[in-house]
């Protein structure tokens, strides 16, 4: 049986062998990692998580990611079973122990016999064969080249944000406490999630010069900051407005300052554990553009981190993706190579979650090639059908977009039309729909 071939094993590159191998095809995963690394990475383990260490919600009956968690579950999908096995503590989030995570999928994909891992770089795209790119948001240059040169047009790009880490023993608890927005989990561990900095109305206005102040990071040579609204650095969205921040990752609602509950912070900034020792904890959407010394001396003046050591300080770097609805059809695979599937960030869906539901899918896909079949997306009305669509034609070509599942892909109900006040009644079923319709698309496998 003709194997399926995969380059890049981050998190949709795993899933995508994982799904395969276990369809029982004999899988290649090609990772250029550690012999080729790139600014971002670490390690050389599979799925390395870059920038946070949060899969977000996992309110599979309100949210449409938790929606995503489910449906990625429900087929048995190896970064949801990795997550769910070391998860941390995060109100009503799905954070995870990032290295412990990532070395277990890496354990779990060098277990599978049908799985082989070959170390080493592929520079150039294959005529032949039945190939998924993975490959990321830092795809290499070579391979990016190879990819323009295929497709016959400039691919997109955006710059996507890394926020810094805290050594927690380095936290001034006699000033942040811990607490969960509106005290949202089930256990006290989760109610007790995330660490809070508080900012009064001059503190925050200080803070705000200062980020406006700093020296930032230059781009290279013909590059451009086109940012994804959904990953914003923390300085651009102060440029947007001084009150932008505290009423985005700044926002003070649905927290009590357990030092002083009748005084009410102008502004608090969260910080989410990082690792299952609690030991790390990292700036909730505080990406940055800044330098290193500048990020250090505006960061120690939140409130709590005035003598904050940092394990990791913020960065940034290019995030190229593909204008898929012109070059991919709904098998996720370029329409003029058919030889090739793309899956991961690379399709302009954004976020870890996103990812590796593409890999889970491209992986399938692959699988069922391999055994002379033909498999075709889960219905739209799904969060991974949903996704699908909008890459692959659902969105308009001209203004494509990295984009995160919500329910604003999903078709609509329509007994369920309405505004806002809708949404209790409407999100329910909108998940409910699209369980039964995934159980369904599962069943003809």
């Amino acid at each position: 049986m003709e194997p399926v071939n995969i380059i890049g094993a981050g998190l949709a590159g795993s899933e995508a062998a994982w799904q395969a191998a276990r369809s029982g095809v004999p899988v290649i995963l090609h990772e250029m990692r550690p012999a080729t690394g790139t600014f971002a990475h670490k390690t050389g383990d599979c799925a390395e998580m870059v920038c946070s260490n949060s899969f977000r919600s996992d309110d599979d009956v309100m949210n449409a990611v938790g929606q995503l968690h489910w449906e990625m579950r429900a087929a048995d999908g190896l970064i949801m079973a990795m997550a769910d096995r070391h998860r941390l503590p995060a109100g009503g989030a799905l954070a995870v122990d990032r290295d412990a995570f990532s070395q277990a999928v890496t354990e779990a994909l060098r277990a599978e016999p049908l799985i082989e891992i070959r170390e080493g770089e592929i520079g150039d795209l294959p005529a032949e064969g039945n190939w998924i790119v993975a490959t990321g948001p830092l795809t290499s240059d070579r391979l990016a080249g190879s990819i323009r040169s295929l497709t016959g047009t400039e691919a997109l790009a955006f710059f996507d944000a890394i926020a810094p880490i805290v050594h927690a023993e380095t936290i001034d608890m006699s000033v942040a406490w811990e607490q969960s927005r509106y005290d949202k989990g089930e256990t006290e561990a989760e109610r007790r999630a995330y660490i809070n900095c508080p900012m009064n109305r001059d503190e925050y206005e200080t803070f705000i010069d200062a980020l406006l102040a700093a020296d930032k990071t230059e781009f290279r040579e013909g590059e451009t900051a086109g940012y994804f609204d959904g990953c914003l650095p923390i300085e651009v969205m102060a440029e947007r407005g001084r009150e932008t921040l505290r009423h985005g990752p700044m926002k003070p609602v649905g927290l009590t300052n357990a030092h002083k509950p009748d005084e009410k912070a102008h502004a608090v900034v969260q910080l989410r554990r990082d690792n299952a020792l609690g030991t790390l904890y990292n700036i909730v959407g505080f990406q940055t553009k800044m330098k290193y010394g500048a990020q250090t001396e505006v960061f120690r003046m939140i409130p709590g981190l005035q003598n904050a050591s940092f394990a990791r300080l913020g960065g940034i770097h290019r995030n190229s993706f593909l204008n898929s609805p012109t070059l991919l059809d709904d098998r996720m695979r370029m329409r003029k190579h058919p030889n090739l599937r793309f899956a991961g960030q690379v399709t302009g869906v954004e976020g870890y979650v996103e990812s590796a539901a593409m890999g889970l899918l491209a992986g399938r896909m692959a699988a069922a090639q391999a055994r002379g079949d033909d498999l075709g997306p889960p219905p739209f009305t799904t969060a991974m059908g949903a996704l699908v669509n909008h890459i692959t034609g659902g969105a308009e070509a001209k203004t494509f977009q990295p984009m995160n599942v919500n329910f604003g892909l999903f078709p609509p109900l329509e007994e369920m039309r309405g505004g806002r006040k809708g949404r209790k009644d409407r999100y329910p079923a909108y998940t409910q729909r699209a369980k039964d319709d995934f159980r369904a698309w599962l069943a003809t496998q």
